[in-house]
């Protein structure tokens, strides 16, 4: 299909969000977009939040990642990262019974503004600063991977450049998010997971039918290539079964539980009951959804090596590069959904590439639009302070909370294209890998909040342990393979990060 017919079904889409952005942004206020006037449905909230936690990474990055073989000799990823999933699903349990109840009790427009009731100001800033820092640098990292399939696929082939790309594709989000916030990207979400969740059946099915599969016929084949392991019992190894499941554990907490972009939707839920309700059955779903990313990528490994692709070294500007390839174009990680749904490898029916691009764009915006309302709220209440400030009349902080959105949109296309500079062939790893950075001083924070009554000075010196936490952590790891006899730490870094930090804080404080 012409790059330029798939370009006419993306606006076609944008103008559909927009028509639900108008229609539920009427008679819009602060409270509105902050936390949706605290009146959201819990069975919208918990559809949404799927496509808020499954996100353009999900899409492209878990399919590519199943059959994909590091370096020569070794074995496929598989069904690995379902690890982390069970772990992700241990980590809603506790966001739902330990989280969300402390949340409604105080009443809070940002979450962070427990550790103000609980430490002081410097613990406060401390944590809406991290999490401003995790939250850019997570969902702009999500934002470049889907932006820059389309300009690879679509947008470069009419000669658009990519800070073009990047920038229409910012100003959309920006647009239908301006005035409604929460309250407008509870219906936008919903529209767009149910997009996303569609086109991957529908990708499923082709892809079924193509090879002249059933379901149970294409698990025996993904088994005979290697491709249906889950647990890694390799303890040395960063994927060891115990790492990912703790570590997944962990990452949802601290990226659920203690981020203000996920919190803000569930506790814009009318009461405590229902918000744990949608954190119960968006997780149980979320399971589900995750073993259908992962069941398409071994099915889409099947399909390319069916065309004759197959893990080999090439040389790219003169150097060997090991990876998965079919007639000299790389199908490696996030390459390969792209190039057999636009059609790469053999022609497909327009409908399965109009699809494709349509699921691909739902699973990039509710993470971006949700990223981009929550940052614009934590930056105004937590560094800004607006809703103390007397000074200022409502349309007046109306107007600072719009030019605080419109700062965050051009932060985020600075990261994008420093994202595009480091151009990660398979950027979920490096997801996992920041998350256990900056989200560690927000769990070790939270924790020693919830697990003692002790009390901490309110100075600089919480916002010094956060920072060197993270410090420490990359010396321990960078030097781990040395130190601890081939043992290499992955994902389990957040929660040594956060141990960390809960040990400089013990120090430091006082009954």
């Amino acid at each position: 299909m012409a790059p330029s017919t798939l370009l006419y079904f993306v606006i076609g889409y944008f103008l559909l969000l927009f028509i639900v952005a108008w229609y539920t942004s009427r008679n819009s206020n602060n409270d509105s977009f902050f936390i949706g006037n605290r009146n959201s449905n819990w069975m919208l909230v918990a559809f949404g939040m799927i496509g808020t936690s499954l996100s353009g990474v999900t899409f492209v990055s878990v399919p590519g990642s199943v059959g994909n073989i590091g370096k020569e000799g070794l074995v496929p990823n598989a069904l690995g990262y379902f690890q982390v999933v069970i772990g992700y699903f241990l980590g809603y349990l506790v966001v739902a019974y330990v989280l969300l109840p402390l949340y409604y009790k105080l009443n809070l427009t940002s979450i962070y503004n427990y550790l103000k009731q609980r430490f002081g100001t410097w613990a406060y800033k401390t944590g809406a600063s991290f999490f401003i820092l995790s939250r850019t640098v997570g969902a702009t990292a999500r934002l470049y991977l889907v932006i820059n399939v389309l300009h690879v696929f679509i947008l470069s082939r009419m000669h658009i450049p990519f800070y073009v790309s990047a920038a229409v594709v910012l100003i959309m989000i920006l647009l239908y998010t301006f005035e409604g916030g929460v309250k407008t990207i509870v219906y936008t979400d919903t529209l767009q997971t149910t997009m996303m969740i569609l086109g991957l059946v529908v990708c499923i099915g082709y892809i079924l039918s193509h090879l002249h599969l059933s379901v149970g016929e294409a698990v025996n084949a993904m088994e005979a290539k290697n491709l249906t392991r889950i647990f890694n019992t390799d303890i040395n190894s960063k994927g060891y079964f115990i790492k990912q499941i703790v570590g997944g554990a962990f990452i949802t907490i601290a990226m659920t539980g203690l981020d203000q972009e996920m919190m803000q939707k569930n506790i814009s839920v009318k009461n405590l009951k229902d918000s744990q309700k949608n954190m119960l059955t968006f997780s149980v779903i979320l399971v589900f959804v995750n073993l259908l990313f992962l069941l398409l990528g071994g099915l889409l490994y099947l399909y390319a090596y069916t065309q004759g692709a197959s893990f080999t070294t090439t040389m790219v500007d003169g150097v060997p590069v090991w990876g998965f390839v079919y007639n000299n174009l790389s199908l490696t990680g996030d390459n390969l959904f792209p190039s057999v749904a636009l059609g790469l490898l053999q022609s497909m029916p327009s409908y399965i590439s109009v699809i494709f691009i349509i699921a691909l764009i739902s699973a990039l915006f509710p993470s971006a639009d949700g990223a981009l309302t929550a940052l614009t709220s934590s930056f105004c209440i937590d560094i800004l302070g607006i809703k103390e400030r007397t000074d200022l009349n409502e349309q007046q902080k109306r107007r600072l909370r719009l030019s605080v959105h419109l700062t965050m949109t051009t932060l985020f296309f600075v990261c994008i294209l420093v994202f595009r500079e480091i151009n990660s062939r398979s950027i979920i790893d490096k997801i996992l890998d920041l998350a256990g950075y900056t989200y560690g001083p927000l769990l070790g924070l939270f924790t020693f909040g919830i697990l003692t009554r002790r009390s901490l000075p309110d100075n600089f010196i919480i916002a010094i342990i956060a920072i060197i936490s993270p410090v420490l952590c990359y010396l321990l790891q960078t030097n781990a393979p040395h130190l601890l006899n081939g043992y290499v730490i992955g994902i389990e870094i957040l929660i040594i990060n956060g141990l960390l930090t809960f040990t400089g804080l013990l120090i430091i404080s006082k009954k």
